[in-house]
């Protein structure tokens, strides 16, 4: 599926996609400097800084994020006052080290180092996923394994994905059909802090309009952040009748369907992604998913009361027993911590909310979906790829990467070998119960996956989940072991979703001009580094804070993912998918999905061979199945506001208004989320962190939490005797 294709003009080459055209620049300057000394003072001590803090926040709740948005504003300033205070000089290297120049101040801060110090913060600030398995080994399984396997397993799944993403470059990063919209917002945000003057068409600058914009949003956040909350969670029907059931569960935010449109919040808009970077064409499927399957499918299944759904919570992210209360693990579990049959029999077999049933059989439709969908409509290419023929025909900015080296495959190769080897380190030398086998099963996921997620993510913005193979494979090949599951879990999916973020960071830098190898340099330094900063963050809070990860730690520090990726392990680890999803289990028709995942893409794919100018080429099959895999936590006003604000811009404004949208729109995305972050992280450090913090007790931020909604009351109440 393309983007809408525009006329150029003679004079100048540009992009084919007028997206792309509106944030991307089609010049380079070969000369301008990008591995800089200053670039990595700058990037790496804003990295190492951030990678601490979120490793720290990520224990507490709630948290706040230090975003990579934030750090590429804040390293402006500083990135301009070095290029003014450093002194210009230049420095010989010594034959014996290979001779050359360089300049601790090589010019003016440029575009090139600013982009590679945002790189470094995207692929390196983020939690690693694999925390959550080294946090459950220890806490919740008493396995004191040390900082050295917790930072051997992350460097492992933070830098396999590293090379796996190297060999995807001809297909996903080169073609101009791959856009990467999240790009677009960076490099709208990155062209507007490094104009020098306005733009020629004349009127307000988009530096200024960035600054405009980005100080309304600080102000704006702190009514539905701080002051009002119910602005936010704006679900004025369940404060008119707060205890009727079925209203607070078509119109609640919390366990309902959230039927609505308006929310005062751009943490709400934006939950998804920016609704001003995905396509109006693709934006349309995933709002038609949505309805189907969310607000159509959902309550049809919930209040038929199927599977006994109607006694639980219609939305939640927690599993229940037939009592309808949270599932309690531990009454399964004998004194050894092992599977106790005669106990589940006793006690309960697990049930699903309503939201998790859909989403697990969107999930099973979306594993076969994603490679048949990707045969039939990107066979061509990839084969193409395999033969390393050119794809598509090169549009300027591939035509400007020429003049820059690029990195050599087996740099790559050495990667992905390098740091698999890695991973089996970390499971043979500390005796985890994972066999060598089972990783090359759990890096296969990634490998079969990366080219579908990453065609669907570069045109859309959109990320296919894999979350349920991921758990149901190794419960099936390896049943009754908790920590080999965490580990192929934590290992395929890291893999897959770092892999799909080095990618995109290729495409800023080939939007930007970087040259590849620097490119290359500081994706890999960075992640290296920051994973031994992040364990022994890891390793400092837990011998130096007492009862981290506890219900009533003193300061809030009760790791809350914690409790629900041990208990992730123990359903699918111990208890096992067999008894969930085989023949004879209650969920066992589910897995009819995977059929009709595998069907569901060729009628439509022959219709379209057959009748190539019919509506049917705008169909994608893999997008609206993915639609709601951010169900939960994300809740059905995320989706709808989502879909509103994105008719008005990508729709509307893009139509009706093209040249302020070619010149505003990626700003005005890009400045809305720098003046939330910033007004969102003010609040916190200032208004609720210190000594306990300082909060408005009124209506306005009480009156969403008086309701049946925020209370997670089902339809129906269970016997007592249980179901």
């Amino acid at each position: 599926m393309d983007y809408d294709f525009d006329e150029l003009t003679e004079e100048e080459e540009d992009s084919p996609y007028p997206e792309v055209r509106a944030s991307v620049s089609n010049i380079d300057d070969t000369e301008m400097p990008a591995l800089t000394i200053r670039m990595w003072f700058v990037g790496l001590i804003l990295t190492f800084i951030a990678a601490a803090a979120n490793m720290f926040f990520y224990m507490r709740q709630p948290a706040p994020d230090i975003s990579t948005t934030l750090i590429v504003l804040v390293s402006h300033p500083i990135g301009k006052f070095l290029a003014r205070v450093m002194p210009i000089r230049t420095f010989r290297v010594p034959r014996f080290l290979g001779g050359g120049e360089f300049s601790l101040n090589p010019g003016p801060w440029n575009i090139k180092e600013h982009a590679l110090v945002y790189m470094m913060a995207n692929v390196a600030t983020g939690t690693p996923y694999a925390i959550q398995a080294t946090i459950s080994i220890d806490v919740s399984y008493g396995l004191k394994l040390g900082y050295w396997f917790n930072t051997v397993l992350i460097l492992a799944t933070q830098l396999t994905g590293f090379g796996l993403a190297g060999f995807c470059k001809r297909l996903l990063v080169w073609p101009a059909s791959m856009v990467w919209p999240q790009n677009l917002i960076m490099c709208a945000l990155l062209n507007t802090l490094h104009a020098e003057e306005d733009e020629p068409r004349g009127g307000i600058s988009r530096f200024r309009y960035l600054c405009y914009v980005g100080t309304g949003a600080f102000f704006w956040y702190f009514l539905p952040g701080y002051l009002f909350t119910a602005l936010s969670v704006f679900s004025w029907p369940c404060w008119i009748a707060p205890n009727n059931v079925p209203v607070n569960q078509l119109f609640g935010f919390e366990s309902g369907l959230g039927m609505g449109f308006v929310t005062f919040d751009w943490t709400q808009i934006s939950w998804i992604t920016s609704p001003m970077m995905v396509p109006w064409w693709a934006q349309v499927q995933i709002f038609a998913g949505f309805v189907i399957f969310y607000w159509i499918i959902t309550p049809a299944l919930y209040y038929t009361n199927v599977w006994d759904m109607a006694y639980f919570p219609m939305i939640s992210d927690d599993m229940f027993d037939r009592f309808g209360i949270s599932y309690n693990v531990s009454r399964v579990l004998d004194s050894q911590g092992n599977f106790d049959n005669v106990a589940y029999d006793a006690y309960s077999p697990l049930y699903l909310p309503a939201a998790y049933v859909v989403v697990y059989l969107l999930a099973f439709a979306l594993a076969t979906c994603a490679i048949v969908h990707t045969a039939l409509y990107h066979g061509p290419e990839l084969w193409k790829g395999i033969k390393r023929t050119a794809i598509e025909q090169d549009d300027i900015h591939a035509k400007l990467m020429r003049a820059y080296p690029e990195v050599p495959s087996w740099w790559y190769l050495v990667s992905f070998v390098g740091f698999f080897c890695l991973a089996i380190v970390a499971v043979e030398v500390w005796h985890t119960e994972a066999p060598v086998w089972f990783l090359v099963l759990a890096v296969l996921i990634p490998i079969m996956y990366i080219i579908p997620s990453g065609y669907i993510n570069s045109i859309t913005g959109q990320i296919i989940s894999i979350n349920i193979l991921a758990q149901i494979i190794p419960g099936v090949v390896l049943p009754g072991q908790p920590i080999p599951n965490m580990i192929f879990k934590s290992y395929a999916l890291q893999t897959l979703s770092e892999g799909s973020r080095f990618v995109q960071d290729m495409k800023l830098g080939h939007y930007i001009k970087v040259p590849p190898r620097a490119t290359f340099i500081v994706q890999l330094v960075s992640t290296l580094l920051v994973a031994f900063i992040q364990c022994g963050m890891q390793q400092w809070m837990f011998d130096k804070v007492p009862h981290i990860c506890s219900p009533n730690q003193k300061y809030d520090l009760t790791c809350p993912h914690n409790q629900v990726f041990f208990e992730a392990s123990v359903l699918w680890g111990v208890i096992g998918p067999t008894r969930q999803f085989g023949k004879g289990s209650m969920y066992y028709p589910e897995l009819f999905a995977v059929i009709v995942g595998a069907v569901l893409p060729i009628p439509f794919w022959l219709w379209q061979r057959k009748y190539p100018d019919s509506w049917v080429r705008y169909l994608n099959t893999l997008l609206i199945l993915n639609s709601i895999s951010s169900i939960p936590p994300a809740t059905g006003i995320n989706y709808s506001s989502w879909f509103m604000v994105g008719c008005i811009f990508m729709f509307y404004l893009r139509r009706h208004r093209v040249e302020w949208w070619s010149k505003f729109n990626y700003v005005t995305s890009a400045a809305l989320d720098s003046g939330t972050i910033i007004s969102l992280l003010f609040i916190f450090f200032v208004l609720e962190f210190p000594k306990g913090g300082f909060f408005l007790n009124w209506w306005g931020n009480t009156v969403w939490q008086k309701t049946a909604d925020y209370n997670h009351v089902p339809f129906k109440t269970p016997p007592l005797g249980g179901i």
